[in-house]
């Protein structure tokens, strides 16, 4: 018999603004009792409720159960900026294209198919143009640096045959109400989600045709007579194949220790304002979405509905090697959020921030996902690089495919990586990994 004990279960600073204003449309369910299943997946999340969709598509006579230990979107994945995007996007330095041609390509392909994967459940199950909407977005610079940097992936983009418009200091003053920014590159494929509206519409949409129980964490896992037995506090779930689909967890299940890094990024979001023409004149149109032209910058934006808008910044990270940030940590980053928001929109400068918070990223030092068969009939679709929406919505409908056999490009395209490669031991890895990200703050300057 194999047995882990989950010693370490999620946990969150902050309540995420994109969940306080969203509203939930079925009941909370919590695993009761000892049941089975065909499939279990532990994890409801961008990768947990993408492998149970794709499962209604190739194995739709299946019982599945999905477990997450938290209530649907109150975890990591209600907690992200909200960017759903196609062209290439590396977080781990200034420049989002660091690769050449043809990887870029591979990766434009398997973010697009995520993309179309997700496009095709925001129809079906009746999502609004605030929950899902295909915006495209706009790299901001506010510096000189920050323009080189466009125009460096610019040039990516155009060796790709990737449509892109360059905008210029007024263009950006137009759209956003602020003269902060010098200029911007717009990318038409990306997509812009209300990230807790969409998990919440997925998960509902979901609900009647498998089980999906929240508040209720796995405590162990365990292998015997063929079969996995997750453990929760009132019940067990017990299924051949199990899908793990937990992010930077995945270690507190006993598989890639000491590979992962964990990196909190933090966030607020004002207050509402009115969406008139006095808030229009210091903030700009209704609706806009900015990455930094230097990845450590400062992500914003702004949406309007029923008359009101607010306006959402994430901007600052840290390396941690717990599953929260300590309230002074909390206190100083709401601190920077602030100035920098009213930097860039002095005119709002008394608008509080109604909500700050903070959520975990996962990266590799070798930027690959944590993905494959890690025991016998238990699957890894963990690790997303920073881009979780849509990599792990990829990595959930790979994970599914491969425990079922289901042969695509995409699939064999996904298994085209190295395993997660090995961290310095601690202390060293958290010296040099925030020594790293303050360095690159730093270098950003005003873009965050």
């Amino acid at each position: 018999m194999i047995e882990k004990v989950v010693r370490r279960l999620p946990a969150e600073n902050g309540v995420s603004g994109w969940v306080a204003i969203s509203k939930r449309t079925f009941p909370v369910r919590r695993l009761e009792s000892n049941v089975t299943a065909d499939w279990l997946i532990i994890g409801a999340g961008f990768a947990g409720l993408s492998a149970a969709r794709r499962l209604t598509q190739v194995r739709p006579g299946d019982k599945v159960v999905v477990l997450d230990a938290r209530e649907v979107a109150v975890n990591t994945s209600g907690r992200n900026s909200g960017f759903m995007i196609d062209v290439p996007h590396n977080l781990s330095s200034g420049e989002y294209a660091r690769g050449g041609v043809d990887a870029s390509r591979v990766e434009m392909a398997q973010n697009r198919f995520a993309i179309c994967f997700a496009a095709n459940i925001a129809e079906e199950f009746g999502m609004s143009a605030e929950t899902f909407n295909r915006s495209g977005k706009i790299n901001a610079a506010a510096t000189e640096r920050g323009l080189k940097l466009n125009e460096s992936f610019g040039q990516s983009l155009k060796a790709n045959g990737e449509p892109h418009k360059f905008l210029s200091a007024v263009d950006m003053r137009e759209l956003t109400g602020t003269s902060y920014y010098q200029g911007g590159l717009f990318t038409p494929g990306a997509v812009t989600i209300q990230p807790a509206d969409y998990i919440r519409g997925l998960a509902g949409g979901l609900a009647s045709r498998m089980d999906i129980f929240e508040n209720s964490p796995v405590t162990a896992l365990k292998r015997e007579n063929g079969n996995w037995t997750a453990v929760s506090p009132r019940g067990t779930v017990t299924a051949p194949k199990v899908i793990l689909c937990v992010n930077g967890h995945i270690e507190d299940f006993g598989h890639f220790s000491r590979r992962l890094m964990h990196i909190f990024a933090y966030a607020s979001m004002t207050a509402p304002f009115p969406a008139d023409d006095h808030g229009r004149r210091f903030s700009g149109q209704d609706r806009w979405a900015l990455l930094p032209a230097d990845s450590m910058g400062a992500t914003l934006r702004k949406f309007t509905k029923d008359g009101e808008s607010r306006i959402a910044i994430r901007t600052k990270y840290t390396y941690e090697t717990t599953v929260t940030a300590s309230e002074s940590r909390m206190a100083m980053m709401a601190r920077a959020h602030r100035r920098s928001f009213d930097a860039r929109f002095p005119s709002l400068r008394g608008l509080p921030f109604e909500h700050t918070w903070s959520g975990r990223l996962c990266l590799s030092r070798n930027h690959v996902p944590a993905f494959g068969e890690i025991e016998e009939g238990l699957y890894s679709a963990c690790c997303e690089n920073g881009l979780g929406t849509v990599k792990s919505t990829l990595a959930g409908v790979m994970a599914v495919d491969l425990a079922t056999g289901t042969k695509s490009p995409e699939l064999v395209q996904f298994m085209d990586n190295p395993a997660p490669s090995k961290l310095p031991p601690e202390p060293f890895a958290w010296l040099g990994i925030n020594s790293v990200i303050r360095y690159q703050e730093f270098r950003a300057g005003r873009e965050g």
